[in-house]
């Protein structure tokens, strides 16, 4: 059976009050399937055993026109942050209390020792951007303005 994420994908489930109509964007990644769908971005590999779906409402049209190109930052820069947010991400669910519980609704499961992949990772650092950036919310150290 394969593993998916979950946690990922319920991260990923933030969609912004306005039920305004959603774009379709489909674009081709190398040796993984990527597929938007009502502004749905997902990814997944079978040798690998894993499954991303981000639905928020703007992030295809963010990615496309303001985040940095693949291959910008390197892989291990990518781990080490997507690592940083995750972590301040996971505090905050752990406080509803604190932090508004319509934003950090669920833990996200991502482990520094599994290799994700670099589209992964490239896809997981640039929503925490876009999440940082959109809700004015700060997960940790310098958030770029892209």
């Amino acid at each position: 059976m394969k593993k998916c994420i979950y946690i990922l994908v319920l991260l990923f489930t933030i969609i912004a009050c306005s039920t305004a109509s959603k774009n379709t964007v489909a674009t081709n990644v190398p040796s993984t399937q990527n597929k938007a769908v009502n502004d749905t971005v997902r990814i997944s590999n079978d040798s690998l055993e894993y499954e991303v779906i981000i639905i928020d409402n703007g992030f295809s049209t963010w990615l496309a026109s303001r985040a940095l190109p693949r291959n910008y930052y390197s892989l291990a820069y990518l781990e080490n942050k997507n690592y940083q947010y995750v972590t301040e991400w996971n505090n905050r669910v752990s406080q509803p209390q604190r932090y508004n519980p319509n934003l950090y609704e669920m833990r996200i499961d991502y482990q520094p020792n599994i290799h994700y992949g670099y589209e992964v990772n490239y896809l997981i650092y640039n929503y925490m951007i876009y999440f940082q950036n959109t809700y004015k919310q700060k997960l940790a150290g310098y958030v770029p303005m892209q």
